[in-house]
Parts: structure tokens; C-alpha cells; sequence
């Protein structure tokens, strides 16, 4: 009892930390956009983008304390179908928001004469259509849980062996052939169009590496451009994303194939799904000295 106090207690903290270090890098990046006579494309992205994870952890993070200060029958089945319908559209919103920083990244570093350099955003407002078109994906897409999902109120014996305060109840193989696809594609395009742009900046950042070298030997001066700063910043940021997404599809491809119930693995999935809205703030705000610069220099 003890040691599930302490686990549910740790969840709860490392949510609270997430949504500050969110909350923080998001009025940083407001200020920055609104403060700015050129409204920069970036700041608008990271901005929705913190929005995005703290919706993530307040909506998961919020059944967890339900349960941590025993507030039982605190919700009913409409409160749970709104907190899991956040959460998975939020979950959504993070893939295809992490994708279009990437991809604009990219598009921002590219030599003046790539014709990718003519793709770039003028203004922010020339995103704002594509964060319209990511809510209305993904509300789309998680639709089926406004139907499936329950609370357990009192009923606590049925479901025993979870520390969720909200369920879902069995559908139908046909609204399951419609959903899985097109989360698949979902997440297939936007991971594919992250990954070829981390690879194209991975591509231009040796060769500036290379240019340095030469200079170095030249012995001229030289220092490296903010974009190419940012943009060492963004594949961190991809990279975590990455190990965070994938690590935890593994691990529920595991629990799904699993026989017995195991807790312990059940607790690591659960971290797994905020990892990344816990930790990417603050590789933001560690390479904060670095990030703004390049943002004025757009």
C-alpha cells in the first residue's frame, strides 16, 4: 500500500514538474511572438506545442491524483470520456506538431538556392491553417472513445488490477478496422516527414561541420550560424521524441502479448506517455541561450 502511494505520488510530482517546465518555455515563446514586429513561424509552433503537452499531462495526470488523494466518484462517465478523448487527441497533436517544427526547421536552413528555401513560412500566420487541420484530424480520429470509454466508480472489482479511474469498454471489429488505420497512417506520415527532414539537417549540419573544419585548419575565425544551433536543438528534441514514441509502442506490443498482468511494466508505460510532454521543455530551456537567438535571426 506503501510503496503504491509512493509510485502514484512520484507520478503525480514528475506531471506537476512537466506542466511548469510546459508553461514556463510557453509564455517564454508567447511573449517572444507577440513582443516580436515579425511574428516568427517557430515561436508559434513551440507555443502550440507546449499547449499540446500540457493538455497531455493534465488530462492523464489528472486521474492519477484522483486516485493519489483518494478522491473517488470524483468523476462520472462524461468527466472520464473528456479527460481520455483530451488525452488521446493531445497525444495526436504532439506527433503532428513535433513533424511540422521539423520539417520548418528544415526548410529554414536550407541554402538559399534549394528550391526547399522557397517553401519557407513568411509569417506565422501561414501556420495557423495547418494547426486547424491537426485538431480537426485528430478529434476525427479519437471520435470512438466518446463511445467506449467509462468510469468505474464504485464497480472496482471488475477492474482490480488497474490504477486508472477511467476504462474502456470492448468495440466493435469494424470501428476498430476504421481507427487503427488511420492512426497508423497518421502517425506513419508525419513520423515519415519528420525523419526525412531530421535526416536532411543531419545532412546539412555535416557539411557545416566540414566547412569548420577547413576553417579551423585555414585557421580564419568563423562562428556557427543561430539557424544551425536551432537546428541542433529540434533533432534533440525529435530524438527524444523518437525513443519516447517507440519505446513505449514496443512495450505495449509487449504488454498486449503478455499472458499475465504485470504492474511493474504497466507503471513504465505509463511514464513512457508523458515522457516526452515531461522532458522536451527542458531541452528547450537548457539550450534556451541557444534557440531564442536563432529565432530573430529568421
Amino acid at each position: 500500500m506503501v510503496l503504491q502511494f509512493i509510485k502514484k505520488t512520484i507520478f503525480l510530482f514528475m506531471t506537476m514538474v512537466g506542466i511548469l517546465g510546459n508553461m514556463s518555455v510557453s509564455v517564454h515563446y508567447m511573449f517572444s511572438w507577440w513582443g516580436s514586429p515579425e511574428k516568427k513561424p517557430i515561436h508559434l509552433i513551440l507555443t502550440h506545442l507546449t499547449f499540446t503537452n500540457i493538455i497531455l499531462l493534465l488530462a492523464k495526470g489528472l486521474q492519477k491524483t484522483i486516485i493519489v488523494f483518494g478522491l473517488r466518484n470524483f468523476l462520472d462517465d462524461i468527466g472520464c470520456k473528456i479527460i481520455v478523448y483530451l488525452e488521446r487527441v493531445a497525444r495526436g497533436l504532439s506527433i503532428c506538431t513535433s513533424s511540422v517544427l521539423t520539417v520548418v526547421q528544415a526548410i529554414i536552413i536550407s541554402p538559399r538556392a534549394s528550391g526547399w528555401r522557397r517553401l519557407r513560412p513568411k509569417s506565422a500566420w501561414h501556420i495557423l491553417p495547418f494547426f486547424s487541420f491537426f485538431w480537426i484530424l485528430n478529434a476525427f480520429i479519437s471520435v470512438n472513445l466518446i463511445h467506449s470509454i467509462r468510469s468505474k466508480g464504485m464497480n472496482t472489482s471488475q477492474h482490480k488490477n488497474s490504477d486508472d479511474y477511467c476504462y474502456l469498454t470492448p468495440e466493435s471489429q469494424k470501428i476498430k478496422w476504421i481507427v487503427l488505420p488511420l492512426m497508423v497512417l497518421r502517425d506513419a506520415v508525419f513520423q515519415g516527414a519528420m525523419g526525412g527532414a531530421s535526416g536532411y539537417m543531419v545532412f546539412l549540419l555535416h557539411k557545416h561541420h566540414q566547412h569548420v573544419l577547413y576553417l579551423q585548419n585555414s585557421k580564419l575565425l568563423y562562428r556557427t550560424p543561430p539557424e544551425l544551433r536551432a537546428a541542433q536543438s529540434v533533432l534533440l528534441l525529435m530524438l527524444c521524441f523518437l525513443f519516447f514514441y517507440w519505446t513505449d509502442c514496443a512495450l505495449s506490443l509487449f504488454l498486449s502479448l503478455s499472458l499475465g498482468d504485470s504492474s511493474l511494466m504497466i507503471n513504465i508505460q505509463g511514464f513512457l506517455t508523458l515522457g516526452y510532454a515531461i522532458f522536451s521543455p527542458f531541452v528547450l530551456i537548457q539550450r534556451d541561450g541557444l534557440i531564442p537567438v536563432c529565432w530573430h535571426a529568421q
